[in-house]
């Protein structure tokens, strides 16, 4: 019987929509830098790597180029686990609805989605909303001055660190948003012109006193699938990658983020979220519950409300530890997909050209991760993720000049690139970066500044064969 039977038989199906859990909103490229000279691989990389088209290792790949690919559990979890991922599926589809109510109460009393499976299409890419639709897969992290009794980002009063824009019913909705582009031109050296869209936002209607000056984060939401591998790689491999990428140029060497974990109340290494401002899974998920829904846990048991509204008074956790544990293990058991055409003589050549642009100091090939007790599918597994789990300086032209723990505003988590190629076929658009603004995979390249800009300057020196050919690598990620 196949994982899709069992889905089917609990009543879920494969949708056409999923949401992250995790609220933070990643970049689609993130820091490659370099001179463009090949360098030495970093890390764990291989170049055999190019050719492997297992991105999740044996056991957490899945062949499947549909657009179902993102929303696939590992091909050999036991019958236990995929019984917990078929549950956290169930809460990850379910529609929530205010309090009270028989089923999927606690919706609120402000939120952005009443699911998790409304922001995320297919569990993969958010977008900017476009022709005056609603931040249906977006949202905007905001902060204050000066920073948290851990460290983290100073919430506001009356907003918290997130401005949700809905509101249920006898709720002032927190504020309007607006975002308004202009074009940016530019040339590549055989005099091929090519725009960069320029995003402005405007903050409107606060429901409480909110200062202009605030720090605001626009993110839409990011990929699910590969998380469960990325949480298994150890602090070890991490440190390690950020030493190995010291040693060949400090100039774009990454450093680890150090936040503090919510659920074990100590400072440890972050690896999730876009600028690595989340420890684990389950805080994460949590996180995400609340800022995007108004879900409360035991992990964030509190709404963030200054209506004198029923539904902003304190009250009991609306989701269950076991529900929480559920859903953690779903997007822990969501697999990568196979790449495609890794052999053909473009991609080979792309995958050569990706590594002499100098990216590959940070989108890292290849990795190992650790044990992870009661999860053997993501243990011990090679994988191919295209990160280094660190953090680089982008540049002023993708700051938010909002800082996050050791992560400053123009400081960016490296993200995954596994499963790219897929996103128009998953979700039916090419916006990438962290607000969507790249309307593709070269606008998104040409972004980068910073610590990535030498890596950004060979792009734009090469010929458009080898542009073409880059593209080509990434779209068979």
């Amino acid at each position: 019987m196949t994982t899709t039977d069992v889905k089917r038989m609990s009543g879920i199906t494969c949708r056409p929509t999923h949401v992250a859990l995790v609220a933070a909103c990643a970049l689609a490229l993130a820091a490659c830098g370099g001179d463009t000279p090949v360098r030495p691989p970093t890390g764990s990389d291989t170049t055999a790597a190019g050719l492997d088209p297992n991105s999740g290792g044996a056991l957490m790949t899945v062949v499947d180029a549909t657009s179902r690919a993102f929303q696939l559990p590992g091909t050999s979890l036991s019958s236990d686990r995929l019984a917990a991922h078929v549950d956290g599926d169930a809460v990850f589809d379910a529609t929530f609805v205010p309090a009270p109510a028989p089923v999927n109460p606690g919706l609120g009393p402000h939120y952005d989605n009443n699911s998790c499976s409304g922001c995320h299409t297919g569990d993969g890419r958010g977008r900017p909303p476009v022709s005056g639709d609603l931040f249906n897969s977006m949202i905007f992290r905001v902060s204050g001055a000066g920073v948290n009794a851990h460290g983290g980002p100073a919430p506001i009063a009356a907003f918290g660190t997130q401005l949700e824009l809905k509101a249920v019913s006898g709720v002032t909705p927190m504020a309007t948003v607006a975002i308004d582009y202009h074009d940016s031109t530019d040339t590549f050296a055989d005099g091929t012109h090519y725009s960069l869209r320029v995003p402005r936002y405007i903050v409107s209607n606060p429901y409480a006193p909110f200062s202009m000056d605030a720090k605001l984060s626009p993110r839409v939401a990011p990929p699910n699938f590969g998380l469960g591998l990325l949480a298994a790689v150890s602090d070890q491999t991490i440190l390690a990658g950020a030493t190995a990428e010291s040693a060949i140029d400090p100039s774009v060497a990454g450093h680890p983020n150090y936040v503090f974990d919510s659920i074990g109340r100590q400072t440890v290494l972050g690896r999730f979220g876009l600028k690595a401002n989340m420890a684990t899974l389950t805080e994460q998920s949590a996180s995400a519950l609340s800022g995007d829904m108004g879900i409360t846990t035991s992990v964030f048991p509190l709404d963030i409300c200054a209506d004198p509204a029923v539904s902003c008074a304190s009250h009991p956790p609306e989701l269950t530890d076991a529900q929480l544990a559920a859903v953690t293990t779903y997007i822990q058991t969501l697999a990568v997909p196979a790449r495609r055409s890794v052999t053909a003589t473009t991609v080979v050549r792309g995958e050569q050209l990706f590594r002499g642009f100098g990216c590959t100091t940070c989108h890292t090939q290849t990795m190992t991760t650790g044990t992870v007790a009661g999860a053997p599918e993501v243990s011990g597994q090679r994988i191919h993720p295209y990160t280094d789990l660190l953090l680089h300086d982008m540049g002023p032209g993708l700051a938010d000049n909002r800082p996050d723990y050791l992560a400053t505003g123009s400081e960016w988590r490296t993200p995954p690139l596994w499963g790219i190629g897929l996103t128009p076929v998953v979700n039916g658009h090419t916006n990438f970066l962290h607000d969507g603004r790249a309307r593709s995979l070269l606008e998104a390249v040409m972004w980068h500044g910073g610590q990535a800009t030498a890596a950004r300057e060979a792009v734009r020196a090469a010929s458009p064969d080898d542009r073409n050919a880059l593209l080509a690598f990434l779209n068979s990620l």
